[in-house]
């Protein structure tokens, strides 16, 4: 369960931009993202669950979808897998989907960082083990490195909270 909720944290970190603040004639996240990029982050349940992870990106722009193939390596040496396919629909936004998500993800640029929110069942047999992950991406001074900061909520209530530092 916690290694689907930091692999859905992190992975939903990788979608900020290395530019300048947006513009609509601006394709910050295909260019940032395009080719690789790589991550460490930690992750902290309520419960005393704690792990930290590796993460090797690689995007590819296909038209306006940004596909973003993320590999993990956690500390205790499993391994995971998840690709975020992004498509731009307008000047500042994109719909996001993923393999463990439930339905779509609006993610919206402002500035120097962007915010999405999306649902995942983290319990992979019949039962259901829901909840909404809330990213907050910042792109850093220079431009090379963006912070994630990410809580995880079940009923509203925050169970888990994940940071993740991108390098480009």
């Amino acid at each position: 369960m916690f290694r689907t909720l930091s692999t859905s944290l992190i992975l939903a970190a990788g979608l900020v931009t290395a530019s300048a603040p947006a513009r609509a004639a601006d394709t910050f996240m295909e260019t940032f993202f395009r080719g690789k990029t790589t991550a460490t982050g930690s992750f902290a349940a309520i419960n005393g669950v704690k792990r930290q992870f590796d993460v090797k990106l690689t995007g590819t722009v296909r038209g306006k979808t940004l596909i973003l193939r993320e590999d993990f390596v956690y500390n205790d040496g499993e391994r995971d897998t998840k690709t975020w396919r992004f498509t731009r629909t307008g000047a500042n936004t994109y719909v996001g989907t993923r393999e463990d998500v439930i339905g779509e993800t609006v993610l919206t640029v402002s500035g120097n960082s962007a915010t999405f929110t999306y649902l995942v069942d983290l319990d992979s047999g019949p039962g259901e083990n829901i909840v909404r992950f809330h990213d907050r991406l910042t792109l850093q001074k220079g431009g090379r490195t963006m912070e994630n900061t990410a809580t995880v909520t079940k009923y509203g209530f925050p169970v888990a909270f994940v940071s993740v530092h991108f390098r480009r």
